[in-house]
Formats: structure tokens, C-alpha cells, sequence
């Protein structure tokens, strides 16, 4: 049989917990040949605080963790009776559905891109209200025209003296109203 990667429904906040668990149920029970890969889809993430760049990561899935297994009677037992887990999505109660290889990839690829380029904790879109935080036009709002992901700057149309002038800020300098 071929190990395929299923979706299990973990409590939000205990994922990694969940992922620790399966992974020492599988060595006490002498069942890692079964098991291929057990993870928590997350992405590293870049915020300013306090005037520093702070990483962290962010769950793109909160509350679930993805299992590469062959399913029969015992790998199922093994992780429905794991302590905060509260099943399978996909299929029957019974006979859970493994994701497609396709989906799989894709979640995989997001992980390893996610590692190597941090994204910003904050997302704009442009069209968005903001408020300046810092630099000369601090407390000025203003509209989302641009965003730049890659240098991690946002272009906003500010108000100055009745007229609309186009301000290019780094994401730190402005917050979402």
C-alpha cells in the first residue's frame, strides 16, 4: 500500500501538540513504516515591533495537521484515539478520503516558499483606508494605490492640504485603520 496524505482535525492551538503525539504513539506502537510524513502547514512571518523586525510563524491551516499514511484498521485506531484530535475531514467517519497528490504539492511547496521568504503578518490591498504611524506624514490617513511585497513598501494616497499626493512607507510605518 501507498502512504497518502490525509487531513486530520486537531483543537486550534494544539496542532503541534497533536503532531508530537502522533509521532510518539507511532514509536511506541512500532508503526513508523506506516506513517510517512506528519507536519503543520505553517509560514514564516516578518511584523515590526518596537521599531524591530520580529519573526514568527502563522498556521495557514488553524486546526488541522496533515498525516502521510497507509490507511487501515490500526494507523486509523493510532490517530483517532490520539489525545485533541477530533477526526479526518474529507469522506466518511469510517473511511476518511486522502487529499489529492496535487493538493498535497501544493500545501508542500507553500511551506518550503514560506520558509525561505517570510511574508508580511499584515496583508494590504490596494483600495484600503490606512493610518500613517511614522515618518512626517505620521497620524495622516490615506488610500492604499500600490503594494510592493517584495521590498516590503505600500504606495498610499495621502491628503495634504485638500490635494492627493502619492507617499511610498515601508509596512512598519503605516497600520490598517
Amino acid at each position: 500500500m501507498s502512504k497518502r496524505w490525509y487531513v486530520v482535525h486537531a483543537y486550534s492551538g494544539y496542532e503541534k501538540q497533536v503532531m508530537r503525539s502522533l509521532k510518539e504513539q507511532m514509536a511506541l506502537k512500532g508503526l513508523e513504516d506506516r506513517f510517512g510524513d506528519v507536519l503543520v502547514p505553517t509560514e514564516e512571518v516578518v511584523e515590526m515591533r518596537d521599531g524591530k523586525k520580529r519573526r514568527s510563524e502563522r498556521k495557514f491551516y488553524p486546526g488541522y495537521v496533515l498525516v502521510q499514511m497507509e490507511m487501515d484498521d490500526e494507523t486509523w485506531h493510532l490517530v483517532k484515539s490520539t489525545s485533541r484530535v477530533l477526526g479526518f475531514i474529507g469522506g466518511t467517519k469510517e473511511k476518511p478520503a486522502p487529499i489529492t497528490e496535487k493538493e498535497a504539492m501544493a500545501i508542500l511547496q507553500r511551506v518550503e516558499s514560506g520558509a525561505e521568504k517570510p511574508r508580511p503578518k499584515t496583508l494590504f490591498e490596494p483600495g484600503e483606508v490606512v493610518r500613517v504611524i511614522d515618518g512626517p506624514f505620521a497620524d495622516f490617513n490615506g488610500v492604499v494605490e500600490e503594494v510592493d511585497y517584495e521590498k516590503s513598501r505600500v504606495k498610499v494616497a495621502v491628503l495634504i492640504f485638500g490635494r492627493s499626493t502619492p507617499v511610498e512607507l515601508a509596512f512598519g510605518q503605516v497600520e490598517k485603520d
